[in-house]
């Protein structure tokens, strides 16, 4: 039933999947869904826009620019990741679905996962055409996720490589690359850890490439401080106890306190590549149905008396 789709962020060409909701009639609610760091549609979105289309939502699920099966803004290279670009196209994303007939524009959802869990959440705080908000296993705080992933014998070459990469592109070489993964988890990656690489290499030979640019990396990024702001539109947190890639349980929960009303917090069993399968995803996927059904169904006028 998904239809493959391509739209305008001013300039560059994103390309996705729009899916019709089940057995609605009319427009209907919408919600945007993104993934995290490198990672393309196909690597676990295709489930979660299943069981909303399900429930009678419509989807718009689509690739980073620069990534996947999007294009690159001219002058940029491609696995560059800039946090504030994908903010800015997820607002792209909810213009193209509000321009689908079949789509009630009132009634916006952002769905984000890993780093882009924190992207929903800023996107939420800024523009208030979302009408409800959830981040699933969020980036929460950049920095901290690389202090706590990357070895700290490996920090100062990380830095290091910067200068050096800023100064080539100056003139005019080609950005330095970092792996996202490895087999080897003394050498540097973006994610050295084992069950990242678990999740990461069976994609090898896919759109997804296992390679981010030197300058991804350096983009302190804080989307948690803008949990605070999100309010009043209603606000999910899906939280992977075992998390130890992204962000683990007590820093989200420290993070989620900071949220006003309205806001749910669900936990879920299992580290943070546990959410796209098996119980872990079965809880996490219909937390947040529930979610988007109790925020963005159309509201049932009461019967006359």
């Amino acid at each position: 039933m998904r239809e493959d789709i391509e739209f305008d962020a001013e300039g560059v060409t994103l390309r996705g999947w729009f899916y019709p909701a089940e057995g609605v009639s009319g427009p209907a609610p919408c919600i945007i869904l993104t993934h995290g760091v490198s990672c393309t549609k196909e690597m676990g979105l295709e489930p979660f826009a299943d069981v909303f289309s399900a429930a009678g939502f419509a989807c718009v699920v689509y690739d980073h620019r620069g990534f996947g099966a999007s294009d690159t803004a001219v002058g940029k290279p491609r696995q560059e990741l800039d946090p504030w670009d994908q903010i800015h196209d997820t607002q792209h994303a909810i213009t193209y679905a509000q321009g689908r007939p079949e789509v009630d524009a009132s009634r916006i959802g952002v769905w984000g996962s890993s780093y882009s869990g924190g992207n929903a959440f800023v996107v939420a705080a800024i523009d208030r055409r979302v009408k409800a908000v959830c981040g699933q296993i969020p980036g929460i705080s950049m920095r901290r996720t690389f202090e706590a992933s990357v070895p700290e014998e490996f920090w100062q070459d990380v830095w290091d490589g910067q200068t050096t990469d800023r100064l080539a592109r100056a003139r005019g070489e080609a950005p330095a690359t970092i792996p996202v993964v490895t087999a080897d988890p003394t050498q540097p990656a973006a994610f050295p850890m084992p069950d990242a690489y678990e999740f990461f290499s069976p994609y090898e030979g896919t759109a997804w490439r296992n390679e981010l640019t030197m300058r991804s990396l350096e983009l302190n990024y804080e989307p948690g401080q803008f949990l605070k702001f999100v309010a009043p539109t209603p606000l999910l947190m899906v939280v992977a106890e075992d998390d130890t890639v992204v962000t683990p349980a007590e820093w989200a929960k420290e993070a989620f306190e900071t949220a006003a009303e309205p806001k749910r917090l669900v936990t879920i069993p299992g580290g943070h590549f546990d959410a796209y399968t098996g119980h872990p995803f079965e809880l996490s996927s219909s937390a947040a149905r529930d979610f988007f059904l109790e925020h963005l169904a159309p509201k049932v006028a009461s019967a006359p008396v």
